[in-house]
């Protein structure tokens, strides 16, 4: 579904991805984990068209991507949750999740779809009318993925959905990830909780300084000697 060929980024005269390559297909969740300033949220952006690469390709059902914009990104069906949440705080939970949909004019099915996110997140339909802002951060995180669903993404990009949350939460927020995994949306999650993303995940590619390091399945990687003094200890 998407692959990234030696993708370079530079941000000025540092160099934050080197020649990265990336694959993800249809169905699957992969994983991208690594530590702060690796490279992670660079390459999420990159996809979605708030960063450009210097050098390299993005390509989402073989055709390249890395010229389009982010809204053309939306259009064509990739959908990002950001790092940090990023909901309008002076906004109600309502208008947050409208505006996953202003590129919809199919208002019957967004209905239905808004049905699918408060039955995916029951919090957010008892706060609909809150202004987000006023929200738990757990609840701004269902709200962040929830607003994204609402494009109908086929590729969903996750960054840092356990940011700052209680486990308890972070336990809740990752078996949704998988439900809307199971629902047919593809999923490419960055997170620093190792050990909850690859055991949510099928692949994961770990970054390290801008590259990628290590890649394979995920139950070959929490088995892994290297992965698990660097990603898992405690």
């Amino acid at each position: 579904m998407l692959e990234i060929q030696n993708l370079n980024v530079y941000y000025g005269a540092i160099h934050a991805l080197k020649g990265i390559n990336l694959k993800i297909n249809q169905g699957e969740i992969v994983t991208l984990i690594g530590a702060n300033g690796a490279g992670k949220t660079t390459t999420l952006r990159t996809i979605s068209g708030i960063e450009k690469a210097k050098s390299g390709d993005i390509l989402y059902k073989g055709k390249s991507i890395k010229s389009l914009s982010a809204p053309d990104m939306v259009k064509a069906g990739i959908s990002h949750s950001p790092e940090g949440r990023r909901v309008f705080s002076t906004m109600s939970v309502l208008e947050n999740l409208e505006l996953g949909a202003y590129t919809r004019k199919d208002k019957v099915q967004v209905k239905k779809d808004m049905d699918y996110i408060f039955s995916l997140f029951p919090r957010l339909l008892e706060r609909r009318e809150q202004y987000a802002g006023t929200l738990s951060g757990g609840e701004q995180q269902m709200l962040a993925i929830g607003r994204a669903l609402l494009s109908r993404p086929k590729l969903l990009l996750l960054d840092e959905p356990s940011m700052g949350l209680a486990p308890l939460i972070v336990k809740e927020i990752f078996s949704i990830i998988k439900d809307i995994n199971k629902k047919g949306t593809t999923i490419l999650l960055v997170e620093q909780n190792a050990n909850m993303a690859l055991q949510c995940a099928h692949r994961a590619y770990i970054i390290q300084n801008g590259k990628i390091d290590i890649e394979g399945d995920t139950e070959s990687l929490l088995n892994d000697n290297k992965v698990k003094e660097a990603y898992l200890a405690g």
